[in-house]
């Protein structure tokens, strides 16, 4: 009798667990402590919390360790004993769950990516939760945001400027709002007679030096924004289908990317009117990945050929076109809430706040070496989210900008105040 192939994988899978890729956080209920497993790609069938004495365990699951070895060193770990059923029943139901690889999530994610390629655009998903699903309310909180905090345009300092591109956050707008509302008016005058958005956000849970393309037109709860399809093809072309398209349903639930196109849909209405599909740009939306082998390692992002032949087609692209290129990405993360054993402090805020600035002097001088060189030499201990989107941004501008600062906010990230992200707009 032959074992049927599929089981066989099935079983290998799960003697030998591994966690995929999750934003794991602790959380507490009651007087107990779990851990929170949020799946980024929105596939798991319900929340997953572990009990925090199951930490350990789940540490385990690397893909290296069998189930009697992770049995084995729990037991030392912990200093308590599980028995092969129960260390069999916590995978399978990890499994159940949606939060290991293998055969039952590629299922998952192959049925999730279809439906998403078959939907007429891409869903607003933060719709409802991140801002307001009506469009009418959500005109009117952003209307809101836009008289507390006005800006004047930028280029009013006594030059006539032609914006090329804008750094927005892709924080909350409840935390973020008002940078958000300061940066994007300052360009309101220049999207006028934009012809087309090049939107460079941070895939947080993209693979190293992953640059995510998408047929896909991004919608708003105003519509639709218009895609170019002759240049994601010359992209996907340029990158290969396979490099291109592998992440492609981080594009479903990635929120970078969103929270940007909402702006500019929104102010794109303000001055062109609240009607026709054809009045629009096209946008151009790329997830970018990190850039740990760079920062870790030796070699130079400004050698990495995926990164140079995206830029050589976007380059192609906007010759003789008014582009805009936006770079959606926030600055530092830091504090217990990233892994710091320390809170921040008054002090060591003011420390971050010279540290963004130094960053912040390389973006508005266009230097993308330097804004690079800068993170690299602190080992990234900031955290910064937006690294991929801003450097890539920066790269295309070729230096030839000067840029003005809009706005800087260190906004809390944990309910002690003593964990921060700072954002800025340029």
């Amino acid at each position: 009798m032959q074992l049927d192939p599929s089981q066989n994988a099935l079983e290998r899978h799960l003697n030998f667990p591994r966690l995929r890729p999750l934003d794991v956080k602790w959380v507490g209920k009651g007087n107990e402590r779990y851990l929170y497993l949020h799946d980024p790609l929105g596939l798991s069938p319900g929340e997953v919390f572990i009990p925090a004495y199951l930490a350990p365990f789940l540490a385990l699951c690397d893909g290296e360790h069998n189930l009697a070895t992770i049995r084995a060193a729990f037991a030392v770990w912990r200093g308590m004993s599980l028995t092969a059923l129960e260390v069999e029943r916590i995978v399978r139901e990890l499994d159940e769950a949606l939060v290991l690889e293998g055969p039952r999530f590629e299922e998952a994610q192959r049925d999730a990516l279809t439906a998403y390629r078959l939907s007429p655009f891409r869903q607003p998903a933060l719709a409802g939760a991140g801002y307001p699903a009506d469009p009418t309310s959500l005109e009117k909180a952003l209307d809101e945001y836009c008289a507390k905090y006005p800006a004047n345009p930028a280029g009013d300092n006594g030059a006539s400027a032609q914006v090329m591109g804008i750094l927005s956050p892709h924080i909350d707008y409840t935390r973020g709002h008002k940078v958000y509302a300061e940066s994007w008016q300052a360009i309101q005058p220049a999207l006028a007679d934009i012809e087309q958005v090049i939107l460079f956000g941070t895939d947080h849970f993209g693979g190293p030096g992953k640059l995510t393309l998408t047929r896909q037109q991004y919608a708003t709860p105003w519509g639709v924004l218009p895609a170019d399809k002759k240049l994601t093809e010359s992209l996907v072309q340029a990158l290969g289908e396979d490099a291109a398209m592998e992440e492609e349903l981080h594009h479903a639930k990635e929120h970078s990317i969103e929270l940007a196109v909402v702006w500019l849909h929104y102010l794109l209405r303000r001055v062109r009117g609240k009607g026709s599909f054809r009045n629009l740009p096209t946008v151009v939306p790329i997830l970018c990945g990190n850039m740990l082998p760079y920062i870790r390692g030796e070699h130079d992002p400004a050698r990495d050929v995926g990164f140079q032949r995206l830029l050589d087609v976007l380059k192609r692209a906007a010759e003789g076109k008014r582009t805009l290129i936006v770079a959606a990405g926030d600055l530092a993360h830091v504090g217990p809430a990233f892994g710091d054993t320390m809170g921040w402090d008054l002090a060591a805020r003011a420390q971050l706040r010279n540290a963004d600035d130094a960053s912040l002097n390389a973006i508005c001088q266009g230097d993308a070496p330097a804004f690079f060189q800068g993170l690299k030499a602190e080992g990234d201990s900031r955290r910064v989210c937006g690294l991929t989107p801003i450097y890539l941004a920066l790269r295309l501008m070729e230096g030839q900008v000067a840029g003005q600062r809009i706005g800087y906010e260190q906004c809390p990230a944990d309910a002690a105040g003593e964990s921060l992200v700072s954002i800025a707009g340029v």
